[in-house]
């Protein structure tokens, strides 16, 4: 999924300021996405920039699209990040400059790694009654950030029920023993949670991991912090589990990881660390480079990169 903003600012993260177990709550951010879509903007934002090494999330619906549009997002780049396709309803076609042509469907992992260069594009194939999900990148450490393109689809996901009325759904990385086939480059973890209409329970974590939990349905309480769907709630590190309860059905995301300790600079869809890096890549797509390949069977123009903020891309750390 593509950053749309045609006035993107440079996002600087990394760096190793760790924090213990805290309860920051964060509002998500409107922007509109493609020709009828407004997304739920939760990373980066004014209090927190990255969590681990997801980078970048956006929470879209639920929204009845069988009149409109639905997604349509044009061929666009990216470098240095994965992306995270992951929905609740509906359907994404994803086609991209390696020639995959995969539809994304509920419970299926559609995982992009960019590494060196990738362009893709994504649309709601008709008909579409629904969208609802969550599209998240991964900042991809120095050691891989030049790494091959890829994509993966992995309908199969495992489960992790801990009784209490939880069932966690292991979207990438590790979580209580189960670990995810999408590739990971750093320790993380993604996973769907989903809470019955009377859930008690504790989801055991890895204390080394700094965690966030957003509201995808319901009301549930996390730690006791009862969450509004769109919500998004920083926990820190240093904890070995964490309590959920719910007295309705209810659905979140669980988003974790060691502490990304390098500097990056984020702009529009590139992850890299100078501004000469970025403005490069932008550049190179733009001219029309054959970098980042080509997106063939879109019915539509590429999308440009905009311009460039009149300020330094410069890296610093994770957090403000």
């Amino acid at each position: 999924m593509s950053n749309l903003d045609l006035s993107p600012t440079p996002t600087r993260c990394g760096g190793n300021r760790h924090t213990g177990p805290v309860r920051e709550l964060q509002a998500g951010k409107q922007v509109p996405l493609g020709e009828s879509t407004v997304v739920r903007r939760l990373l980066p934002n004014l209090g927190r920039r990255m969590v681990g090494a997801w980078c970048f999330v956006d929470h879209y619906g639920p929204d009845n699209i069988a009149d409109e549009p639905g997604m349509q997002v044009p061929p666009h780049p990216h470098m240095g990040l994965q992306t995270v396709s992951w929905l609740r309803a509906g359907e994404v076609l994803h086609r991209d400059s390696l020639g995959s042509l995969q539809t994304v469907r509920p419970g299926e992992l559609g995982l992009m790694t960019a590494g060196r260069a990738i362009a893709h594009s994504e649309e709601s194939p008709r008909p579409h009654p629904a969208l609802h999900g969550a599209q998240l990148w991964v900042a991809l450490p120095a050691a891989h950030r030049a790494t091959a393109p890829t994509f993966e689809h992995h309908a199969d996901l495992p489960v992790v029920t801990g009784g209490g009325g939880l069932r966690a759904t292991v979207i990438l990385g590790e979580l209580a023993g189960a670990a995810s086939p999408g590739t990971a480059y750093t320790p993380l973890v993604g996973a769907d949670l989903t809470l019955a209409p009377g859930t008690d329970a504790r989801l055991p974590l890895d204390p080394d991991f700094e965690y966030a939990a957003l509201t995808v349905s319901g009301a549930p309480e996390v730690d006791g912090v009862p969450l509004t769907p769109g919500s998004l709630l920083y926990l820190g590190c240093g904890r070995t589990d964490l309590p959920l309860r719910a007295t309705e059905a209810g659905n979140l995301l669980l988003l974790g990881g060691e502490p990304f300790e390098e500097e990056i600079v984020m702009w529009w869809n590139f992850v890299g660390r100078t501004g000469d890096e970025i403005a490069a890549a932008r550049a190179a797509w733009n001219a029309g480079g054959d970098g980042f390949g080509t997106v063939h069977g879109y019915a539509g123009d590429r999308l440009l990169a905009p311009e460039l903020p009149p300020v330094p891309l410069k890296p610093r750390g994770r957090a403000r």
